[in-house]
This record gives structure tokens, C-alpha cells and sequence, in this order.
């Protein structure tokens, strides 16, 4: 014989507050709901601060380029590209400014044509 018990949620709370209080007793109960409540707080500055790391990580300190649209030219990939890492683009091939942004995201290679594949 199966015995299910159909409780809904507001019950719940009423069933684990007295199983706390019979566990806890009264006079231990207060002082278990603050070391929740200081673990609950610690948890919540820790969750902020790693949010504010992360925020501040993925924030780039490049200004927004705006696309107005699809690339035609591996040339105008490249100068978009070359303008968001501020690198100067008059008077550079497309392989010096491939070059140089793979230098720019730390993968110096030699054969730079294997990074940029289409």
C-alpha cells in the first residue's frame, strides 16, 4: 500500500518549522535563523561580487562599433576588426593587419592565414 501525501507549499513551511522546532527547541531556534540568515547574506554578497567581476571582465574598453550590416571584402572584415582594437590601418596589408590582431588577441603565429578561415 502506497501512502502519498498531497501537501501544497504553504504546508510545507508549517511541517519544517515544527520539525525545527521539535529538533532546536524553542530556545535554540532564534539562534539557528540567524547563522541561516548570516549564511544567506554571506551567499548573496558573494553571488554580487562575482556578477561585478564578471561585469567588469566582459565590459571592453574599446568604444561600440557600430555594424550597420554585413562585411562584402575579407579587406572590410579586417578594417572592422582593426578599428575595434584601435589598431591604424592606412598604409597596412591585409596580412600586416592580420598580423597584427593576432598579435593583439595573444596567438602570434607565423602562418597567420590558418586564423582567419571563412
Amino acid at each position: 500500500m502506497d501512502i502519498f501525501l498531497n501537501i501544497m507549499g504553504s504546508e510545507w513551511f508549517i511541517i519544517i518549522f515544527v520539525a525545527l522546532i521539535l529538533l532546536f527547541g524553542t530556545n535554540k531556534l532564534p539562534e539557528a535563523g540567524k547563522k541561516i540568515g548570516k549564511m544567506v547574506g554571506e551567499y548573496n554578497k558573494a553571488k554580487t561580487e562575482m556578477q561585478n567581476q564578471i561585469k567588469d571582465m566582459t565590459e571592453t574598453e574599446v568604444e561600440n562599433v557600430p555594424v550597420n550590416g554585413p562585411v562584402q571584402t575579407e579587406r572590410q572584415k579586417l578594417e572592422k576588426m582593426a578599428h575595434t582594437l584601435r589598431i591604424q590601418i592606412e598604409n597596412k596589408s591585409d596580412d600586416e593587419l592580420k598580423q597584427e590582431i593576432n598579435f593583439r588577441f595573444g596567438q602570434i603565429d607565423n602562418n597567420s592565414e590558418t586564423k582567419f578561415k571563412n
